[in-house]
């Protein structure tokens, strides 16, 4: 959760791991010590939850500690999750450079438990999806869940990766050229890994 609002089961969307319980225990503990504040969603609808202006002070740590992270963790084999990764990437992607209507990308993932994710370039808030939409694909992505995670982390590049066949776009060439501009690397991309200064 950012400087934006976010829905419970949006949060849950970026924690997996955690069950719904404990993710409720942890809000509320947020709640009690005033990082966060909790509205009734548009709608009536459940609620959404914001930073206060403690919390995005405490945003300023959270992001040097993913500094630290970026730096120092590296990723083993079993921490590759392509709903995870998809999930920020919809994050990340620069909503300023979208088309006005809404694109549909299928994202096939040979390794991956589910095999298939759809993410939906949208004004203005881009959403990954575990099951299909419903809604016509324009894109179709072929990959694997290890260069998605490259590509977020901003250690691959599209190209390259189309290079050494590991990622292809198939659909109309004008949006299968233009996906790659629309962002969807995370804001640590930046961050040389401790292992690149390794013998420097």
């Amino acid at each position: 959760m950012n400087g934006a609002s976010g829905s419970f089961s949006d949060i849950h969307r970026g924690c997996p791991q955690m069950s719904r319980t404990i993710l409720v225990q942890r809000l509320r503990a947020l709640e009690r010590a005033q990082v966060i504040e909790r509205t009734a969603a548009p709608g009536g609808r459940g609620f959404r939850y914001h930073l206060t202006p403690a919390g995005r002070e405490l945003a300023e740590v959270v992001i040097h500690l993913g500094t630290w992270g970026a730096r120092w963790l590296d990723l083993t084999p079993t921490e590759y999750d392509a709903g995870l990764v998809l999930w920020a990437w919809a994050k990340c992607v620069d909503v300023s450079a979208l088309p006005e209507h809404r694109v549909v990308v299928r994202f096939d993932v040979a390794d991956d438990r589910n095999k298939r994710y759809w993410m939906l370039y949208q004004r203005p808030e881009p959403e990954a999806c575990v099951r299909n939409p419903g809604l016509d694909e324009d894109l179709i992505v072929t990959t694997d869940s290890v260069t998605l995670t490259e590509l977020h982390t901003g250690r691959l590049g599209s190209a390259q990766a189309a290079k050494l066949g590991r990622f292809s776009i198939a659909g109309p060439r004008d949006l299968a050229r233009a996906l790659p501009g629309w962002g969807g690397v995370y804001g640590f991309a930046a961050v040389r890994p401790a292992g690149a200064f390794a013998g420097g």
